[in-house]
């Protein structure tokens, strides 16, 4: 069973107890190819902080498209945000978005090293 935290010490919270699930049953070689894949592909929670914040400026929906969401990315375009409320909720559950995101991400990675 590889060590998660030691392979990718930026993983913090319900994120690392997903990966460690995932990983669980893979050696160490494909645990760091997994590593390094997925590390390239996963979104900092932070940074979809930041974006979903540049709704307030006009420019709201830019962390829907970071995060693929292409369709509710152009409905947030479109209506600012819906009227400002769905850029709030969406900057107070930020962290929710990187997760799935994320979580989908590392589910990707890992049937692909697999096969």
């Amino acid at each position: 069973m590889a060590d998660v935290f030691q392979l990718m010490p930026e993983v913090q919270g319900d994120e690392l107890i997903y990966l460690q699930s995932l990983l669980k049953d893979v050696d160490d070689d494909m645990a760091q190819r997994f590593a390094n894949v997925y590390r390239a592909r996963r979104k900092e929670p932070q940074t979809i902080l930041l974006l979903a914040l540049l709704g307030f400026l006009g420019i709201a929906g830019i962390h829907r498209f970071f995060v693929e969401h292409i369709g509710l990315g152009l409905i947030y375009l479109l209506t600012a945000g819906i009227c400002g409320i769905g850029t709030i909720i969406d900057v107070v559950t930020y962290r929710r978005i990187a997760f799935e995101y994320n979580q989908k991400q590392a589910y990707e990675v890992i049937t692909f090293l697999r096969k």
